[in-house]
């Protein structure tokens, strides 16, 4: 995290001379630090549910009581993910790290080190938006099989965004892999921040991206 708000920081002032970026209607500061908040104090601070030990079916109440959409197939951090999005992800509009994921949303992930039942997950959040998602590297064989088999069972239930068995990483795990973390950023997302455009084709780098222009 420390990383990251440095880096945007300085790509602000390289791009545009300054940390405060006008974004429509808005002033974006790029500067750091950015505000940091946990997943389930983000929900409860928006929605008024305190989620932190609730289990499925709870997660099923509130969401009737949002009125957010879910189905059957949905488990426990899907119905979570559903909620910050819905309720509390378009309030983000300056540069807030979104931390400490539940298990059950982040399969490769390494587990918190110190909080129970968490992992350790960022995504950034600017905008309303997904800016970066980051995490520790989960790199016990063990652990990752178990959170394979339950996102196996999400899978038997319907959910098409639920992992398969991949035995073969498995296998490389069990050989051996370094403690490791990952960003990955939304970079088009970025550039429409930094040079103020509303739509994402303004900023693509691939042409053939881009609608066909004619002379009509």
């Amino acid at each position: 995290m420390n990383v990251t708000e440095r880096l945007l920081e300085k790509a602000a002032v390289d791009v545009c001379n300054t940390t405060d970026i006008p974004v429509g209607d808005k002033l974006i500061s790029f500067k750091a630090p950015f505000k940091r908040i946990t997943i389930y104090e983000a929900i409860e601070q928006h929605t008024g549910f305190d989620i932190s030990r609730m289990n499925e079916e709870q997660l099923r109440s509130v969401c009737a009581q949002l009125r957010i959409h879910v189905d059957k197939t949905m488990g426990k951090g899907k119905l979570v993910d559903e909620i910050f999005g819905g309720k509390c992800e378009d309030h983000y509009i300056q540069p807030t790290f979104i931390i400490d994921y539940p298990v059950e949303m982040s399969p490769l992930t390494k587990k918190h080190r110190s909080k129970q039942g968490l992992v350790e997950r960022f995504e950034l959040i600017i905008n309303g938006k997904e800016m970066a998602n980051a995490y520790s590297e989960l790199n016990d064989p063990i652990d990752q099989r178990e959170r394979f088999e339950e996102q196996a069972t999400l899978l038997k239930r319907g959910d098409d965004e639920a992992m398969f068995i991949d035995y073969d990483f498995l296998r490389a795990l069990e050989y051996g892999m370094p403690p490791t973390s990952g960003i990955g950023f939304g970079i088009d997302r970025l550039c429409m921040l930094l040079t103020n455009q509303s739509s994402i084709q303004d900023v693509l780098l691939f042409p053939q991206m881009r609608p066909e222009k004619t002379d009509d």
